[in-house]
């Protein structure tokens, strides 16, 4: 539990708690499903994992002057400019595990950078166009868990569409319990049906 009187307790707590509810929306799925495209462009639970893996191991890396350790297990910068989405697919040498298991060492190496430097210790993000690339870690902290949250809530959705897995926390679902869900999407069905 964060110290709620220190600030860069309570981002790293969010950050963290971020982590954990994105990796468990692929808890009990095969590979198969974790690969499945589940939307329009594609969007998957394993690609979603691979994404903020990446995003975490470049903000809490190079911006602050720091490479994470095994730097072929990521993507490198280069292969965006061929395949702009190739961090939100795994590849055939790619598993579930191992990209959770990265994912987690990942996550390590940025808690290290956080645990480190100060809040207004300063980075620089390079692929940030210039003039905007100087930050701080309070500001990079923030702009990750925003991001990763917003992951999360994706793959919400789309372990809802899978199985009907819900809920804020794998332990707490945050949503009523016995509530008769078919009932309840009839009754805003009729209401959008009204317009």
């Amino acid at each position: 539990m964060a110290d709620l009187s220190d600030a860069k307790s309570v981002l790293h707590d969010y950050l963290r708690r971020n982590r954990e509810d994105l990796v468990w929306k692929l808890d009990g799925l095969s590979e198969r499903e974790v690969r499945l495209p589940r939307t329009a462009t594609g969007s998957n639970l394993l690609g979603v994992i691979k994404h903020c893996l990446n995003v975490e191991a470049g903000y809490f890396g190079p911006t602050f002057g720091r490479d994470f350790p095994t730097p072929d297990e990521l993507v490198p910068l280069a292969a965006y400019d061929e395949d702009p989405q190739t961090d939100f697919y795994a590849s055939e040498d790619e598993t579930k595990d191992g990209l959770i298991d990265l994912y987690r060492r990942v996550g390590a190496f940025a808690d290290q950078t956080i645990d480190q430097l100060p809040l207004d210790a300063p980075g620089q993000v390079p692929w940030w166009q210039p003039g905007r690339q100087d930050v701080t870690l309070q500001q990079i902290i923030t702009h990750v868990t925003c991001d990763l949250a917003r992951h999360a809530g994706h793959a919400d959705i789309m372990r809802e569409q899978h199985d009907t897995a819900v809920g804020l926390r794998q332990n707490n679902t945050s949503l009523p319990d016995g509530y008769d869900w078919p009932a309840y999407v009839s009754k805003l069905t009729k209401l959008a049906d009204q317009f």
